[in-house]
Protein backbone atom coordinates (compact mmCIF):
# COMPACT_ATOMS: atom_id res chain seq x y z
CA UNK A 1 0.00 0.00 0.00
CA UNK A 2 2.89 2.37 0.82
CA UNK A 3 4.36 1.80 -2.66
CA UNK A 4 1.12 2.86 -4.34
CA UNK A 5 0.93 5.99 -2.19
CA UNK A 6 4.56 6.80 -3.07
CA UNK A 7 3.83 6.42 -6.78
CA UNK A 8 0.76 8.65 -6.40
CA UNK A 9 2.75 11.37 -4.62
CA UNK A 10 5.51 11.09 -7.21
CA UNK A 11 2.91 11.39 -10.00
CA UNK A 12 1.38 14.51 -8.43
CA UNK A 13 4.85 16.05 -7.97
CA UNK A 14 5.76 15.28 -11.58
CA UNK A 15 2.49 16.76 -12.80
CA UNK A 16 3.13 19.92 -10.75
CA UNK A 17 6.62 20.24 -12.27
CA UNK A 18 5.26 19.81 -15.81
CA UNK A 19 2.54 22.40 -15.22
CA UNK A 20 5.05 24.90 -13.80
CA UNK A 21 7.37 24.34 -16.80
CA UNK A 22 4.47 24.87 -19.22
CA UNK A 23 3.36 28.04 -17.45
CA UNK A 24 6.89 29.45 -17.29
CA UNK A 25 7.35 28.74 -21.01
CA UNK A 26 4.14 30.55 -21.88
CA UNK A 27 5.08 33.51 -19.71
CA UNK A 28 8.42 34.03 -21.48
CA UNK A 29 8.39 36.92 -23.84
CA UNK A 30 9.62 35.93 -27.29
CA UNK A 31 10.12 38.54 -29.98
CA UNK A 32 8.33 41.67 -28.90
CA UNK A 33 7.29 44.36 -31.29
CA UNK A 34 5.09 47.09 -29.96
CA UNK A 35 4.58 50.61 -31.21
CA UNK A 36 6.80 52.76 -29.07
CA UNK A 37 7.65 56.41 -28.72
CA UNK A 38 10.64 57.06 -30.91
CA UNK A 39 12.91 60.11 -30.65
CA UNK A 40 12.06 60.93 -34.28
CA UNK A 41 8.78 60.08 -35.96
CA UNK A 42 9.93 57.83 -38.81
CA UNK A 43 7.17 57.00 -41.32
CA UNK A 44 8.13 53.74 -43.03
CA UNK A 45 5.22 54.14 -45.42
CA UNK A 46 6.63 57.38 -46.86
CA UNK A 47 10.13 55.97 -47.33
CA UNK A 48 9.17 52.50 -48.58
CA UNK A 49 5.88 52.93 -50.41
CA UNK A 50 6.02 56.51 -51.61
CA UNK A 51 9.75 56.81 -52.42
CA UNK A 52 10.36 53.10 -53.12
CA UNK A 53 13.47 52.90 -50.94
CA UNK A 54 14.45 49.25 -50.54
CA UNK A 55 14.52 47.97 -46.95
CA UNK A 56 18.16 46.94 -47.31
CA UNK A 57 19.25 50.45 -48.24
CA UNK A 58 18.63 51.50 -44.63
CA UNK A 59 18.92 48.07 -42.99
CA UNK A 60 22.08 47.12 -44.88
CA UNK A 61 23.33 44.65 -42.26
CA UNK A 62 20.43 42.27 -43.00
CA UNK A 63 22.21 40.59 -45.91
CA UNK A 64 25.43 39.90 -43.99
CA UNK A 65 24.60 39.73 -40.29
CA UNK A 66 22.35 38.35 -37.60
CA UNK A 67 20.92 41.84 -37.14
CA UNK A 68 19.27 44.01 -39.78
CA UNK A 69 20.83 47.09 -38.21
CA UNK A 70 19.63 50.66 -38.31
CA UNK A 71 20.95 53.35 -40.61
CA UNK A 72 23.53 55.81 -39.38
CA UNK A 73 22.63 59.46 -39.06
CA UNK A 74 25.05 60.08 -41.92
CA UNK A 75 23.05 57.78 -44.20
CA UNK A 76 19.81 59.58 -43.31
CA UNK A 77 21.40 62.96 -43.84
CA UNK A 78 22.54 61.86 -47.31
CA UNK A 79 18.97 62.59 -48.43
CA UNK A 80 17.79 64.92 -45.70
CA UNK A 81 20.45 67.61 -46.07
CA UNK A 82 18.16 68.81 -48.84
CA UNK A 83 14.96 66.76 -48.79
CA UNK A 84 12.38 68.02 -46.27
CA UNK A 85 15.13 69.82 -44.32
CA UNK A 86 12.62 72.39 -43.03
CA UNK A 87 10.34 69.82 -41.32
CA UNK A 88 10.44 69.48 -37.51
CA UNK A 89 11.36 65.77 -37.48
CA UNK A 90 14.22 66.34 -39.94
CA UNK A 91 15.45 69.22 -37.80
CA UNK A 92 15.71 66.74 -34.90
CA UNK A 93 17.73 64.45 -37.17
CA UNK A 94 19.98 67.35 -38.13
CA UNK A 95 20.61 68.08 -34.43
CA UNK A 96 21.89 64.52 -33.91
CA UNK A 97 24.07 64.82 -37.03
CA UNK A 98 25.49 68.15 -35.86
CA UNK A 99 26.35 66.70 -32.45
CA UNK A 100 27.83 63.58 -34.09
CA UNK A 101 25.49 61.38 -32.06
CA UNK A 102 23.43 58.40 -33.22
CA UNK A 103 19.66 58.63 -32.96
CA UNK A 104 18.68 56.77 -29.76
CA UNK A 105 16.00 54.63 -31.41
CA UNK A 106 13.85 52.52 -29.11
CA UNK A 107 14.24 48.86 -30.05
CA UNK A 108 11.10 47.33 -31.55
CA UNK A 109 12.04 43.69 -32.25
CA UNK A 110 13.86 41.66 -29.60
CA UNK A 111 14.37 37.93 -29.81
CA UNK A 112 14.78 36.03 -26.53
CA UNK A 113 18.39 35.65 -25.38
CA UNK A 114 18.23 31.89 -25.93
CA UNK A 115 17.35 32.31 -29.61
CA UNK A 116 19.69 32.86 -32.55
CA UNK A 117 18.11 34.45 -35.61
CA UNK A 118 20.34 35.34 -38.58
CA UNK A 119 18.74 37.81 -40.98
CA UNK A 120 21.35 36.98 -43.63
CA UNK A 121 20.22 33.37 -44.07
CA UNK A 122 16.65 34.49 -44.66
CA UNK A 123 17.59 37.31 -47.04
CA UNK A 124 19.84 34.97 -49.04
CA UNK A 125 17.01 32.52 -49.74
CA UNK A 126 14.87 35.35 -51.04
CA UNK A 127 12.39 35.96 -48.24
CA UNK A 128 11.02 39.47 -48.26
CA UNK A 129 11.05 41.57 -45.11
CA UNK A 130 7.25 41.67 -45.22
CA UNK A 131 6.97 37.90 -44.80
CA UNK A 132 8.10 38.26 -41.16
CA UNK A 133 7.56 41.93 -40.37
CA UNK A 134 4.24 42.45 -42.13
CA UNK A 135 3.36 45.23 -44.55
CA UNK A 136 6.01 47.65 -43.30
CA UNK A 137 5.49 49.79 -46.38
CA UNK A 138 2.02 50.65 -45.06
CA UNK A 139 3.09 51.37 -41.45
CA UNK A 140 3.83 54.73 -39.98
CA UNK A 141 4.97 53.12 -36.73
CA UNK A 142 6.41 49.62 -37.02
CA UNK A 143 4.83 47.01 -34.75
CA UNK A 144 3.60 43.43 -34.84
CA UNK A 145 1.48 41.04 -32.80
CA UNK A 146 3.88 38.68 -31.10
CA UNK A 147 4.23 36.73 -27.90
CA UNK A 148 3.37 33.39 -26.36
CA UNK A 149 0.25 31.63 -27.52
CA UNK A 150 -1.13 29.12 -25.00
CA UNK A 151 -4.14 28.41 -27.25
CA UNK A 152 -1.92 27.54 -30.24
CA UNK A 153 0.38 25.46 -28.04
CA UNK A 154 -2.56 23.57 -26.48
CA UNK A 155 -4.04 22.85 -29.93
CA UNK A 156 -0.65 21.54 -31.09
CA UNK A 157 -0.38 19.25 -28.05
CA UNK A 158 -3.72 17.58 -28.84
CA UNK A 159 -2.83 17.27 -32.52
CA UNK A 160 -4.83 20.19 -33.91
CA UNK A 161 -3.05 22.95 -35.81
CA UNK A 162 -4.05 26.56 -35.49
CA UNK A 163 -2.01 29.41 -36.92
CA UNK A 164 0.81 30.46 -34.62
CA UNK A 165 1.18 34.19 -34.02
CA UNK A 166 3.99 35.86 -36.00
CA UNK A 167 7.53 35.78 -34.64
CA UNK A 168 7.02 32.84 -32.31
CA UNK A 169 8.83 29.53 -32.48
CA UNK A 170 5.78 27.68 -33.83
CA UNK A 171 5.32 30.29 -36.55
CA UNK A 172 8.99 30.02 -37.60
CA UNK A 173 8.83 26.21 -37.67
CA UNK A 174 5.64 26.31 -39.72
CA UNK A 175 7.38 28.64 -42.18
CA UNK A 176 10.45 26.39 -42.42
CA UNK A 177 8.21 23.39 -43.12
CA UNK A 178 6.27 25.30 -45.76
CA UNK A 179 9.47 26.53 -47.44
CA UNK A 180 10.84 22.98 -47.51
CA UNK A 181 7.58 21.62 -48.92
CA UNK A 182 7.02 24.26 -51.60
CA UNK A 183 10.50 25.54 -52.47
CA UNK A 184 12.82 22.76 -51.33
CA UNK A 185 14.97 25.28 -49.45
CA UNK A 186 16.24 22.75 -46.91
CA UNK A 187 15.35 25.12 -44.05
CA UNK A 188 16.62 23.39 -40.90
CA UNK A 189 14.16 22.04 -38.35
CA UNK A 190 16.57 20.89 -35.64
CA UNK A 191 16.63 22.73 -32.31
CA UNK A 192 20.31 23.71 -32.41
CA UNK A 193 19.76 25.82 -35.51
CA UNK A 194 18.13 28.52 -33.40
CA UNK A 195 19.04 27.45 -29.85
CA UNK A 196 22.79 27.07 -29.20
Amino acid sequence: MKAKAGVGVLGVALLAVLISIALSTWSRQPATAKPSEQPINFPHNVHVEQYKIDCQYCHSEARRSEYAGIPSVTRCMGCHRITAADRPEIKKLTEYATKGEPVPWVRVYKMPEFTYFPHKAHVRVGLTCQECHGAVEKMTTVAARTGPSPVHDALSVVGLRGNAPPLTMGWCIDCHREQNRTKDTKAPLDCVTCHH
